[in-house]
C-alpha cells in the first residue's frame, strides 16, 4: 500500500477537522491538505519531471510546509528523504549524493545552504523553497490519483546520526512504516481524531515517526510557533489541543521537568510522552514520573527498524507497587507486538536469561537494507536479524536490559564494565547534573575508566573522594573510575545523543 492513502481517507471521512497546525493556529484542513497533496504530486512528475521511486530530500525545520511535503511526496510516488536540518552544509551534500535525490524541499533558513548544491550534487536539478513561489505553483495542477506502490517499495530513506562515521541510509518500506504504525496502537496508546499530536522533536528523526500512526487515525499534527523546545509554549500547547503525545528525547524530558511553566501546570491536555533514542537514568526518570504522573512510555528503537523493538507501557511505568517495577523501569521493556527479539553471542546463538549479548531483532518493521550498501546491508542483516550493535541481557518475564553500545564497552583488567551502570551510579550525587563514562587505552589494565562530569554549580564541583564513594555504595569497587573530568558541557549529535567517541579523541589527544 501507499501510505500517502490516510491522508486522503481523512479527507472524506473528516473533511473540515483541522489536519496541520502551527501553534494554536490551524494551517490545513484534512481535506485542504488531501487536496495539496494530490496537486504537488502532479507538479512534482510533470512539472519536475520526477519518475516513480526517484528520491526527494528534505531539509526544513519543523513546520505544517514539512509535512506537506512528505504527503505530497508518498501520494506521487516518490521517495522522502528527511535530513536533519542542523548538519552542516557538507553534511546534507553527501546525503542528498548519496541518495542520489534530484529534488530537495527546504525553507528560507536553509535555502542558501541547499540552492549551492545544485551543480555540485550531480543528480540535484531543482531546489523547491517553501513557502514561496515555487512552493505554491507546484499545487497549482489538476489532481495526481495516488500512485500505486507495494510494501517493498521504499517509502523514507532513514539516514542514521553517523555518531561512528558517514550516516547511512536505512531503507524503510512502505510495510516498514505501516507495521510501525499499527504497533504503536497494539503496544502504545490508541489515537482518534479528536486527539494531537506535538512536533517538538525534529521530524526527521522519531518525532516524524511517530507522528505517522497519528496521520493514520486523523489527529492534528502540531508545530510549535516557535520552532523549538520552549516549555512555556509546549504547557499552553497542551492545554489548548488536548489529547496531545509528542516523542522525546530523555534530555527533552528532563528540560520539561526542571521548568516551573510545565511544573506548575495541571496538564490534563497531555496524553501520552513517548520517549527514547537515549539512556533515560533513573533519577530523572522517577522526577518525570512525579511531575508527568503515569503518561510516560519507553520505547527502545532505531532508524533501522523504525521505533520498533522493545517498549515499556504507561501502565507498567505507573505500576511502582509490582515487586519487580525498579528493575522493570531501569529496562526498555518487552518485545514489541510486530517483532522477535533475541540476544546472541559472537556466533549468532541465542543466550540464555541473564547473560549479557548482542541484541538482535526480525519482523516486517525492519529495514530492507541500507541504500546503495549492499555490504554493510548483508553484515547488518545476517541471517535474516538485524545486529543492532546493543549489548543486553533478558529476565526471566522477557523484560530487556540495555548495557551499553558494543564499542562502548570497556575491558579493564579482563573484566567487563558497562558505562550505563557508572553514570548511574555518579548521578546519584547530588552535584552531578550530567555524566559520560568512557575508556582509555592504559598499559596495565587495558583500558581505564575515565568520567567525564557537568557539575551542577561550576563553583562546588564535588571532590574525587565524594565520586568514589557514591560509585562503590552501589557498584563494585573495581567500576569507579580512574579519572573524572569536569566539563562545561557533554558533545551531542543534533539529536541529543552524547558522541562517546569524542570524548575518546579528547583523551587520545590529551584535550579535557
Amino acid at each position: 500500500m501507499n501510505i500517502a492513502t490516510w491522508v486522503e481517507r481523512n479527507a472524506r471521512l473528516w473533511p473540515t477537522r483541522p489536519a496541520l497546525a502551527n501553534g494554536t493556529t490551524v494551517h490545513a484542513t484534512w481535506r485542504e491538505c488531501a487536496d495539496a497533496a494530490a496537486a504537488r504530486a502532479r507538479g512534482l512528475r510533470d512539472q519536475l519531471n520526477l519518475n516513480e521511486g526517484d528520491r526527494v530530500a528534505i531539509v526544513m525545520t519543523n513546520s505544517p510546509e514539512y509535512l506537506e511535503a512528505l504527503f505530497a511526496i508518498w501520494h506521487a510516488g516518490l521517495v522522502a528523504v528527511p535530513v536533519n536540518a542542523r548538519l552542516h552544509r557538507d553534511e546534507i551534500a553527501y546525503i542528498l549524493s548519496h541518495s542520489e535525490s534530484r529534488v530537495a524541499m527546504t525553507d528560507e533558513d536553509h535555502a542558501s545552504d541547499v540552492m549551492s548544491l545544485v551543480g555540485g550534487v550531480g543528480t540535484l536539478s531543482k531546489v523547491v523553497r517553501a513557502p514561496s513561489d515555487d512552493w505554491t505553483e507546484l499545487a497549482h495542477h489538476t489532481s495526481l490519483p495516488i500512485v500505486d506502490r507495494t510494501g517493498d517499495d521504499p517509502a523514507w530513506l532513514f539516514y542514521t546520526s553517523g555518531t561512528t562515521g558517514r550516516p547511512k541510509g536505512a531503507t524503510l518500506t512502505n510495510r516498514s512504516l505501516l507495521m510501525m504504525s499499527l504497533s504503536y496502537f497494539a503496544d502504545i496508546d490508541s489515537i482518534d481524531e479528536t486527539d494531537s499530536v506535538l512536533h517538538a522533536a525534529p521530524i526527521s528523526h522519531g518525532s516524524g515517526l511517530y507522528g505517522l500512526p497519528h496521520v493514520a487515525r486523523g489527529a492534528v499534527s502540531v508545530t510549535p510557533a516557535s520552532g523549538g523546545v520552549d516549555p512555556i509554549e509546549i504547557a499552553e500547547l497542551i492545554d489548548y489541543w488536548g489529547g496531545m503525545s509528542f516523542f522525546a528525547a530523555p534530555t527533552m524530558v528532563k528540560r520539561l521537568c526542571d521548568s516551573t511553566a510545565i511544573r506548575e501546570r495541571p496538564l490534563e491536555g497531555l496524553k501520552t510522552i513517548i520517549y527514547g533514542g537515549a539512556p533515560m537514568y533513573l533519577e530523572d526518570l522517577r522526577d518525570a514520573l512525579d511531575v508527568f504522573g503515569p503518561r510516560l512510555a519507553q520505547i527502545y528503537g532505531q532508524g533501522e527498524t523504525p521505533m520498533t523493538i522493545t517498549g515499556l507501557s504507561k501502565s507498567e511505568h505507573a505500576d511502582n507497587s509490582h515487586p519487580d517495577w525498579l528493575a522493570r523501569v531501569q529496562s526498555v521493556g518487552r518485545a514489541r507486538t510486530d517483532v522477535e527479539v533475541r540476544v546472541v553471542d559472537e556466533e549468532d546463538n541465542p543466550l540464555p536469561v541473564g547473560e549479557i549479548g548482542e541484541v538482535v531483532v526480525r519482523g516486517d518493521v525492519v529495514m530492507s537494507g541500507y541504500w546503495n550498501q549492499p555490504e554493510a546491508s548483508d553484515e547488518t542483516l545476517r541471517g535474516g536479524w538485524l545486529h543492532t550493535g546493543d549489548l543486553g541481557s533478558f529476565d526471566a518475564a522477557g523484560y530487556l536490559t540495555l548495557r551499553d553500545r558494543s564499542k562502548d564497552l570497556i575491558i579493564s583488567g579482563g573484566m567487563n564494565i558497562y558505562p550505563r551502570e557508572v553514570e548511574e551510579a555518579l548521578l546519584r550525587h547530588e552535584r552531578v547534573r550530567e555524566v559520560s563514562v568512557v575508556g582509555r587505552p592504559d598499559s596495565e589494565w587495558g583500558e581505564a575508566v575515565v568520567a567525564f562530569i557537568v557539575a551542577v554549580d561550576p563553583q562546588q564541583l564535588p571532590t574525587v573522594d565524594e565520586l568514589d564513594a557514591v560509585c562503590v555504595s552501589s557498584i563494585a569497587r573495581y567500576k569507579r573510575p580512574k579519572e573524572y573530568r569536569f566539563v562545561d558541557a557533554l558533545p551531542t549529535n543534533n539529536y541529543g545523543k552524547v558522541l562517546k567517541r569524542e570524548l575518546r579523541e579528547r583523551l587520545v589527544a590529551g584535550d579535557v
